[in-house]
């Protein structure tokens, strides 16, 4: 089982990253299972699929097995972050 922690993180006046971190319950260790990114305006369409996106994700590969599993969030977001080259 697997509690969902969500991180927010501002990259300017226009656009915010959203984390989609799972806290293994029994490990109590995190991954980074997506992030998405947003840029005012917002369109609908852009949240719905970010939610398809991640539950397609969860449902067809383990968290650990994609990014790692890591003791804080800050340590699950650095290495998401170098592995999938993420700016912002």
């Amino acid at each position: 089982m697997y509690e969902e922690v969500v991180i927010w993180k501002r990259i300017d006046k226009e656009s915010v990253a959203r984390y989609r971190c799972l806290r293994n319950s029994a490990t109590g260790k995190y991954s980074v299972q997506s992030v998405d990114f947003y840029r005012l305006p917002l369109s609908p369409q852009q949240v719905a699929q970010f939610e398809v996106q991640f539950i397609e994700l969860f449902c067809e590969s383990d968290p650990g097995d994609r990014a790692g599993v890591f003791d804080s969030l800050e340590e699950a977001i650095a290495a998401h972050e170098r592995t999938f080259n993420v700016s912002g």
